[in-house]
């Protein structure tokens, strides 16, 4: 699938069938996953999968919050800046432009220099550009070494 029609046809998926996910499969996913930015090349992120029947209900029944009540109150914007930012990022990248998703600055002031509405908030900041060079990938850590099972 080219990036452009996966960005344009991917969709949150809420219903799957029985067939499990296999560890290979988890792995190669994992695989590229890793590849997304971190703060000062961190690499922070650890995956999870959860096959064990009895976890996953007691997270449903028990860990999951409804629309109206949640502990992110309107946190929520966060994650959906976070998605918007690495799709916008992939987009440009798909059209030849660079960009590096940036988290580090006062937002206040941010939001001060542009005229920034009452009550809207600063997530990200993105320069783009045509790159002078493209900058060699910095080491990953193991796939192996990100991943958790439990099944």
């Amino acid at each position: 699938m080219e990036l452009l029609e996966g960005l344009k046809t991917r969709r949150s998926v809420r219903r799957y069938t029985d067939e499990l996910i296999s560890h290979e499969l988890f792995e190669e996913i994992i695989d590229t996953a890793k590849m997304a930015p971190t703060w000062k090349n961190t690499q922070t992120l650890r995956y999870i999968l959860i096959q064990n029947e009895e976890i996953i209900k007691k997270i449903c029944d028990d860990c999951l919050l409804g629309f109206e009540h949640n502990a992110k109150g309107t946190g929520w914007e966060m994650f959906d800046a976070g998605i918007a930012a690495m799709t916008f990022s992939l987009a440009a990248y798909d059209k030849g432009v660079g960009s590096c998703i940036m988290g580090v600055f006062d937002d206040a002031k941010v939001a001060e220099a542009i005229g920034l509405e009452e009550g809207k908030t600063v997530a990200a900041l993105i320069p783009i550009g045509f790159p002078k060079f493209t900058p060699d990938a910095t080491p990953r850590k193991e796939t192996a070494d990100l991943i958790s099972y439990i099944d």
